[in-house]
């Protein structure tokens, strides 16, 4: 399969690490190192998690081949090619890659993803905001104004202390403990534990018998910073920012994210609900290649 050099426009082998005309990195090669989405079901996860409007508001559709004009996507055809296109807007299709290397493919669509979130968020940045101080030109405006911040902010700093309390209820916090000789770690509302006889981290199940005798018991007395040959933050499963237990039996998935080039969740790529995804903005430039 050829695939083309984004420097010098010419046509080179997929498998080259670099391009043999001009000499340029490969960047399809390079950006698919480290724990970006490697998969067509990674790069819908990484979607979902980063709250993007529906793909028929940002016209990205991962996994699916559409004919509708305006439309990036990426899918598997039925000789086993992992195909990313654009369709313009008179409808005509451009093909970005097609070829066998998933992760390539995946990555092509990601970057143009991650760039088009970066154009929205900036498009939004530029937009005028409301004026709060228009208010006060309206009869008990002002007052009206400032009643509906105060009751904004506490609003906001009850649902904070509630948020605090619920994971906070049970007084143990996350971290590595040492229960019947056996090293676990505490990650969220579930439990690991360290198999010495593989020298990796399993998945204990949220219910686990330790979280009670732990809870019932003063959780200092088993506090530990034992965890065997391996740590429990180099493992698959570790998140900082604490996934739930529904996400964390099902490592095949969740524990991709775990160390993610983007800041895990709380990435520069996630989206804002309040903001407005605007896909005929001049950032999409429908009649483009891509």
């Amino acid at each position: 399969m050829k695939i083309k050099c984004d420097f010098c426009d010419s046509m080179i082998d997929e498998t080259e690490t670099s391009c043999p005309h001009c000499g340029a990195p490969l960047s399809g090669v390079n950006r698919t190192a480290g724990t970006s989405p490697q998969t067509i079901e990674q790069l819908r996860d990484w979607y979902i998690a980063r709250n993007l409007p529906p793909e028929e508001v940002t016209r990205f559709f991962i996994g699916k081949d559409i004919r509708d004009p305006k439309a990036f996507g990426i899918y598997k055809n039925s000789n086993g090619d992992f195909v990313v296109y654009k369709n313009k807007s008179d409808g005509t299709r451009a093909i970005r890659y097609q070829g066998s290397d998933e992760a390539y493919a995946v990555n092509e669509l990601y970057q143009r993803l991650r760039s088009q979130i970066e154009d929205q968020k900036r498009l939004n940045n530029s937009r005028p905001r409301s004026n709060f101080a228009t208010s006060s030109f309206k009869p008990g405006g002002c007052l009206k104004a400032t009643l509906t911040s105060k009751i904004f902010i506490i609003a906001i700093i009850v649902i904070f202390l509630a948020i605090i309390a619920m994971f906070f209820a049970d007084g143990i916090p996350n971290g590595y403990y040492k229960y019947n000789d056996t090293s676990y770690y505490r990650q969220g509302e579930d439990w690991f534990y360290y198999d010495g006889s593989i020298g990796d981290w399993k998945y204990a199940a949220p219910s686990s018998s330790i979280y009670s005798d732990i809870n019932d018991d003063n959780f200092l007395d088993y506090d530990s910073s034992y965890y065997g040959s391996n740590s429990f933050e180099d493992s698959l499963w570790y998140d900082d920012s604490s996934y739930s237990s529904s996400s964390s039996s099902s490592s095949s998935s969740s524990s991709w994210f775990d160390s993610d080039d983007d800041n895990d969740w709380d990435s520069d790529w996630s989206w804002d609900s309040s903001d407005s995804w605007d896909s005929d903005w001049g950032g999409s430039d429908w009649d483009s290649d891509w």
